[in-house]
């Protein structure tokens, strides 16, 4: 599938099959993939495309710290590089030296004007304005993707996903919904063999993760308890809320505990109704409280 075809159109048109739908995340949820891909593709290209070689210890944290260890876990990249240089900026260590924290505000512009925060679209946006920024950050963007390229594979889905997957599929229309770049994830699917247990893979060239939940899920196509969302951040969660969704959280740490539930008591309670409520309510609770919004710098 090229790029232009990566339509949101194609969510819409895809009418249930199954008396169920779940979306499912891919990056931390499916795969083992977030800190391969953060630390050795995310954050080097970081420092060395917009210049930071001199704090680069600072960028390091800031990034793992949102990319990672916090409540913008698994957001889309563009909105989370916004959120690592205003960190940045904030960190005393990095005033002291006197650096001058890109702001990025022809990114924030762009992002404001378009939920399709995508490489296709903001190249549209260079193409009708020329930014140099937007150049950088394009340039910035090319380079994470050819890094995960050239450094991830080889990764097998978290034990008890491939069980969950064939167990679901037999009552439940399944759909990766990823902020990750379509191209990646249907390598990464592939590889593994698991794309058969889909009927899409809809990355971030779809639009957000609240608009494919929409498209595909919602106007009546399925009731709201018999749809569920399952991810591994809280952006996710969020989702699945505005999709109305239920939603069923992998544990960043807890991954193979999480799916191993899932696989079992979790996908009985999905399919016989007794999901939604004090169930859901507390797997939510514990899943919050592992995803802070204040990093450890702030409160020493």
């Amino acid at each position: 599938m090229t790029t232009a075809q990566y339509s949101p159109q194609t969510l819409k048109d895809l009418q249930p099959t199954k008396e169920f739908f779940i979306g499912i995340d891919s990056d931390g949820c499916v795969f083992d993939s977030m800190e391969l891909k953060q630390k050795e593709c995310f954050v080097p290209n970081t420092i060395r495309v917009f210049g930071l070689q001199s704090i680069s210890k600072y960028v390091r944290e800031v990034s793992e710290f949102v990319n990672l260890y916090s409540m913008w876990r698994g957001a889309n990249r563009f909105p989370d590089l916004i959120k690592v240089m205003d960190l940045l900026a904030e960190r005393s260590e990095v005033k002291a030296r006197g650096i001058q924290v890109p702001r990025l505000d022809s990114l924030r512009a762009w992002m404001a004007g378009t939920t399709r925060h995508s490489n296709s679209s903001l190249q549209e946006k260079i193409d009708q304005t020329g930014d140099d920024e937007l150049k950088q950050v394009m340039e910035w963007s090319l380079a994470v993707n050819r890094a995960i390229e050239e450094m991830v594979f080889g990764l097998t889905p978290f034990p008890f996903v491939i069980e969950f997957l064939e167990r679901a599929g037999t009552r439940a229309d399944l759909l990766c919904i990823s902020q990750t770049p379509a191209e990646a994830l249907e390598r990464e699917w592939q590889e593994h063999g698991i794309d058969k247990y889909v009927r899409l893979i809809a990355g971030q060239e779809y639009g957000t993760k609240t608009e494919h939940l929409q498209l595909a899920a919602g106007g009546g196509k399925y009731p709201r308890e018999r749809k569920l969302m399952i991810g591994d951040a809280l952006g996710d969660l969020k989702a699945a809320r505005e999709g109305d969704t239920l939603f069923f959280p992998i544990n960043p740490g807890g991954e193979e505990a999480s799916w191993e539930q899932l696989a079992g008591e979790g996908l009985d309670r999905f399919f016989d109704g007794s999901f939604a409520g004090a169930y859901e309510e507390a797997l939510i609770e514990n899943f919050r409280k592992l995803l802070p919004e204040t990093p450890s710098w702030s409160t020493d």
